[in-house]
């Protein structure tokens, strides 16, 4: 047991305090005002679910001063990357491995940001260099891929207390907070780093590469892909005035845009290898459907696929109203979308335009495409298709 002479209540709160006066984590003074704290008898560990922190009066008991404030930074950094909603679909996919990944990208973080003792992990924290740089997703397919080749039973329910980590993470609390309550954290996760980044700069304590990146710009997706669609997919039955051609515009000429009652078809490949959720799906493909109406394709084809082709739905023009509730996703394994272009070209497909979903963690090359393609790509930002045009989306934006 350690400091005995004051309740875990007041060490945890002088954890806090001890974080906030610190320079180097300035920027992180927002996401530590965000929800409650307390201590509870009946948590074994620590958990957050994004909002609110919870820490159990034994485990804060038995903590070096230093542990304790690892322990603090580390649900904070939960909240800070949205970890339990961003990652909600590696949860449901092996509880276990996504708790793990989760925590050693943060415990990298903190260690390498503490070499001067201020905050030391506990122990059964989850940490190896091997796996610098990468994000959580790339940790979990590592962490995956070393599982099935080690032959090792499926996930556990939970397991965090069976090498899943230091601390426990309430995925299922995270997902208890309703529409309203989702929509306001992440609100006020975005205004805590805009400030903290704000403030660190006036201080002159340099940035930070992790706030940076959550920091930049975000292209709207929905915008990105009416634009292809309708730029691509724009026919040439007749031509019109009223609406002037953008290529010969930045020329200085003014041409007509050919327009048509309708266009040819257009294939939707999605990536069912299970980074992509139900949630996730039926967001995008109503966005799709919408956009339909108005630019009115001949068909819509769906191509799920994994390391091939699974399933190939096709919907005419008047059965896109049903598009969403129709669709049955099938696949499932590894990531190989050279598989898609193959597929179009032995079914003698000719598809006006090719819309990608996925999370870009292939295992091959992006493929060889005859028709313009438009990768959306969600929650990766390091994926960069060497073909076609890409967009990139947050989950939490669908």
């Amino acid at each position: 047991m350690f400091n005995q002479a004051i309740s875990p209540e007041q060490r945890l709160n002088k954890a806090v305090m001890d974080i906030m006066a610190q320079e180097k984590y300035i920027a992180l003074a927002g996401i530590l005002m965000i929800g409650t704290r307390e201590i509870d008898d009946d948590v074994p560990t620590a958990c957050t679910n994004g909002r609110d922190e919870k820490y159990g009066r034994a485990f804060v008991e038995s903590l070096s001063d230093a542990e304790l404030r690892f322990l603090v930074l580390h649900e904070n950094y939960h909240k800070l990357y949205q970890h339990l909603t961003t990652w909600k679909h590696l949860y449901d996919e092996a509880p276990r491995l996504a708790n793990m990944a989760c925590d050693y990208v943060i415990n990298l973080k903190i260690r390498d940001d503490n070499t001067d003792g201020f905050a030391v992990m506990p122990d059964k924290g989850c940490i190896d260099d091997k796996y610098a740089g990468m994000d959580s997703a790339q940790v979990f397919l590592e962490l995956k891929e070393d599982q099935e080749q080690q032959g090792d039973p499926e996930d556990g329910e939970g397991a965090d207390g069976e090498g899943g980590g230091m601390d426990d993470h309430n995925w299922e609390g995270a997902q208890e907070l309703d529409a309203q309550e989702k929509q306001e954290l992440a609100r006020d996760i975005d205004e805590a780093i805009r400030q903290g980044a704000l403030v660190a700069g006036q201080m002159g304590t340099g940035g930070d590469r992790e706030l940076a990146e959550l920091l930049e710009p975000q292209v709207d997706w929905r915008e990105v892909l009416r634009e292809f669609i309708s730029t691509t997919c724009a026919g040439n039955d007749y031509s019109t005035w009223q609406r002037p051609n953008r290529r010969y515009v930045a020329a200085g000429m003014y041409m007509p845009s050919g327009i048509s009652e309708q266009i040819g078809e257009l294939v939707i490949a999605i990536d069912t290898s299970g980074s992509i959720g139900v949630r996730e799906l039926s967001a995008f493909l109503s966005e799709v459907k919408g956009i339909c109406d108005t630019v009115h394709p001949s068909c819509v084809r769906l191509l799920y696929w994994d390391t091939q082709v699974c399933g190939d739905e096709k919907y005419e023009l008047h059965e896109l109203d049903d598009l969403t509730k129709s669709t049955k996703p099938v696949g499932g394994g590894g990531t190989d979308v050279a598989c898609v272009p193959e597929h179009i070209t032995k079914e003698g497909i000719s598809p006006q335009a090719v819309i990608v979903l996925t999370d870009g963690y292939l295992w091959g090359d992006w493929g060889q495409w005859a028709s313009p393609v438009l990768w959306c790509v969600m929650d990766n930002k390091q994926a960069q298709p060497d073909v076609g045009k890409t967009v990139h989306i947050k989950r939490r934006d669908l």
